[in-house]
């Protein structure tokens, strides 16, 4: 099973600066198997797997295949992600 990687439904949008793109391309160049799970938008509220895994309402967030979840700010992620720190309290 891969990871779940949670983003906004603006998938299209592959610019550097986007934070759910940002941390996708982390985990494509890292080779890290992932599903794409589209988190609900304008509505943050309905977020409601992202809200009970990290208590917050914001995207990117990941879903380890453990049950635990991990989330910061995106280009925090990105360096946990290529420094091979994902998983290991990242």
């Amino acid at each position: 099973m891969a990871v779940k990687l949670h983003r906004c439904p603006a998938t299209w949008a592959k610019m550097s600066r986007h934070p759910c793109w940002r941390v996708q391309q982390a985990l494509d160049e890292m080779g890290v198997e992932y599903e794409i799970v589209k988190a609900p938008w304008p509505l943050r509220s309905r977020r409601t797997a992202v809200i009970e895994g990290t208590g917050q309402r914001a995207v990117p967030a990941i879903e380890l295949e453990d049950g635990t979840w991990y989330r910061e700010d995106s280009a925090e992620m990105a360096r946990a992600i290529r420094a091979g720190r994902l998983g290991s309290s990242a």
